[in-house]
C-alpha cells in the first residue's frame, strides 16, 4: 500500500476539505449520545435530592434502571449514526440486539450488556469530551480569527487594539488549522471504540469461527471414514466375490479338464494364478480401506491380525475399554499399520513393542521398535502422512529416533469425538 504525502495529508485535513466538515459533523452529532447515559443517571438527582437512605437507594435503583432500558435504543441509534455518516457498519449482537429493551434488567450477567455498558458509561463520555473539544476548537478559532474584522469599528482607547487582534486572529488560524485533526483523531476512536464495544467480540466471534471448523474438519473426516467403509463393503460383496468365483472356476478348470493342449493348459495355470494374486491383492487393499474386523471386533482383534501378518516377532498389548468412536479407532489402527510397515521397510529391526491404552479421554498409541533408528518424518518414509491423519482428529504426534534406535512412535487421540 502506498504511502500518503505530506502535502496530500494536510490537504485532505485542510478546513475547507469535505472530511473535516464529514468528522466535526460526525464528532459533533456523537455528543449528545455519548453523554446521554450519564444524563440519565444524573436528572433524577437535580430534580430530588433525598436525604434518606431508603430514597437514596430507591432513586438510584430507578436511575440504574432508566440506563439499562435505554441502552437498547442508544446502541442502535450510535450505529446508524456510523452507518449513515462513516459508511462503517457495526454488526449487531443477537445475545444484546434481540428482544425487547427492558430484557437488559434480566442479562446483567451478559458479556455483551456490560461491553455496551463500558462504552455508554465510560469510553463514550471521554469520546464526548474530544467531540466538545472539536466543537470549541472551531467555534474559538473561527471567532479569533475573525477579530480583525471588527476591530476597526472600536475606540483608540479599546484594549483590543491592533497588536493584540494580530495576536488573536494568527491563534485563531492555527485553531481553524488544528480543528479537522482533532476532528478525525475523535472520530478514529470513535469508530474503533463502536466496532470493539458496541459490535460482536472478536475473541469471541474467533473462538466461535475455530469451534465450527472443528467441528466441520470432524464431519468431513467422519464422512471421509464412512465413505472408506462404503467402499470396503462394495469391494468385499462385490468385486472380490466375482474374482473368488474366478479363481474357483479357473481352479476347477485347472484340475479337472483333461485332453487339453499344453498351450490352452499354460493360459488356464497363468489366469489361475493371476486370478490368485489379484484377490490377494483386492483383500489387502479391502483391508487398507476399512478392515471390517475394526468394526466388528474392534482395536484388539484388528491389530491381532496386522501383527500376525509381519514377519517380526510382535508383543501386542491393547486395552481399550470403553471402545472409541469408529473415526478414532481407524485412525489408530491406520497408525499402528503404517508405522509396522515403515519397521518392516526401513528399520531392520528384530523386534515391535505396541502398546494400546485408554486414559480417560485420551487413546495412547505406542509403538516402539529396535532397528537402526533415523527415522525423519522428512524423508519421505510415510511418516509425514501418519502425522497428518492424526492432526485430523486434533490428535498428537511425536516421534523419537536416535541413531542406532531405538524408535517410538507415540500417538495421542482424543477418544470424545
Amino acid at each position: 500500500m502506498a504511502s500518503v504525502s505530506p502535502a496530500r495529508r494536510a490537504l485532505a485535513h485542510a478546513p475547507w476539505s469535505a472530511a473535516a466538515w464529514r468528522d466535526t459533523a460526525f464528532v459533533a452529532s456523537g455528543v449528545p449520545l455519548q453523554v446521554a447515559a450519564w444524563a440519565i443517571l444524573t436528572v433524577p438527582w437535580m430534580v430530588w435530592v433525598p436525604t434518606r437512605v431508603t430514597p437514596v437507594l430507591v432513586l438510584t435503583s430507578a436511575s440504574a434502571v432508566l440506563v439499562l432500558l435505554a441502552l437498547r435504543p442508544l446502541t442502535s441509534w450510535q450505529r446508524e449514526r456510523c452507518w449513515a455518516m462513516l459508511g462503517l457498519d457495526v454488526p449487531r449482537m443477537p445475545a444484546f440486539d434481540d428482544g425487547r429493551p427492558w430484557d437488559a434488567l434480566r442479562d446483567l450477567r451478559s458479556p455483551e450488556l456490560w461491553r455496551v455498558l463500558r462504552y455508554h458509561l465510560v469510553v463514550g463520555p471521554l469520546i464526548a469530551l474530544g467531540g466538545i473539544a472539536v466543537i470549541a476548537a472551531w467555534a474559538a478559532g473561527l471567532a479569533c480569527a475573525a477579530s480583525a474584522t471588527f476591530v476597526w469599528a472600536l475606540p483608540p482607547s479599546s484594549a483590543l487594539n491592533s497588536k493584540p487582534a494580530a495576536v488573536l486572529t494568527g491563534a485563531g488560524v492555527l485553531l481553524v488549522i488544528a480543528a479537522p485533526w482533532a476532528a478525525a483523531a475523535v472520530r478514529r476512536g470513535d469508530a474503533r471504540a463502536a466496532a470493539a464495544l458496541l459490535g460482536p467480540d472478536r475473541a469471541r466471534e474467533l473462538e466461535r469461527r475455530v469451534e465450527d471448523l472443528a467441528e466441520k474438519r470432524a464431519s468431513v473426516v467422519d464422512a471421509a471414514d464412512l465413505e472408506r467403509r462404503r467402499i470396503e463393503r462394495d469391494l468385499h460383496d462385490g468385486a472380490q466375490q466375482r474374482l473368488v468365483s474366478l479363481a474357483l472356476n479357473l481352479g476347477l478348470a485347472r484340475e479337472t479338464l483333461t485332453g487339453v493342449p499344453d498351450a490352452a493348459m499354460r493360459v488356464i495355470v497363468e489366469a489361475h494364478e493371476e486370478a490368485k494374486e489379484a484377490l490377494a491383492e483386492l483383500r489387502g487393499l479391502i483391508r487398507g480401506l476399512h478392515p471390517a474386523v475394526l468394526e466388528d471386533r474392534g482395536l484388539d482383534a484388528a491389530l491381532s491380525g496386522v501383527a500376525a501378518r509381519v514377519p517380526l516377532p510382535v508383543r501386542l498389548r491393547v486395552e481399550v475399554e470403553p471402545r472409541a468412536s469408529s473415526t478414532v479407532e481407524a485412525v489408530a489402527y491406520f497408525v499402528v499399520s503404517e508405522a509396522l510397515t515403515n519397521v518392516v521397510r526401513h528399520a531392520r529391526a528384530s523386534a515391535v513393542d505396541i502398546v494400546v491404552t485408554r486414559r480417560g479421554d485420551v487413546l495412547h498409541v505406542v509403538v516402539t521398535d529396535d532397528g537402526r533408528g533415523g527415522a525423519d518424518p522428512a524423508g519421505g518414509t510415510g511418516l509425514t502422512g501418519l502425522a497428518r491423519r492424526v492432526l485430523s482428529v486434533d490428535g498428537a504426534f511425536r516421534i523419537t529416533s536416535p541413531a542406532g534406535g531405538p524408535t517410538t512412535v507415540t500417538v495421542e487421540l482424543p477418544c470424545a469425538l
